[in-house]
């Protein structure tokens, strides 16, 4: 898959476990379904427009901070991308 929907996933799923949810509570509250949204979160499947849609209305965000979220990440609560997480704190 492509550099953009691995990062897509590893977006998503810091995202949701900032939030402190399982994939079973994001896929709820997006209207996924749970395994579907453990392989957009590998970057196994390439989410559609309406999936990423459905996302950031779960999460409460605009879509870009899915689709590009460090260039956002001051502007959402909690959300850091995997480079600026420290280590000893995601245990």
């Amino acid at each position: 898959m492509s550099g953009l929907v691995r990062e897509f996933g590893a977006a998503v799923r810091r995202l949701r476990e900032t939030r402190g949810w399982s994939q079973e509570q994001l896929a709820e509250y997006a209207g996924l379904n749970r395994s579907y949204v453990g392989e957009v979160e590998r970057g196994s499947a390439i989410a559609s427009i309406v999936t990423v849609d459905k996302l950031a209305r779960a999460f409460q965000v605009p879509i870009e901070h899915l689709l590009n979220p460090s260039s956002h990440v001051t502007n959402v609560p909690g959300f850091a991308p995997a480079a600026l997480v420290d280590p000893a704190s995601a245990s």
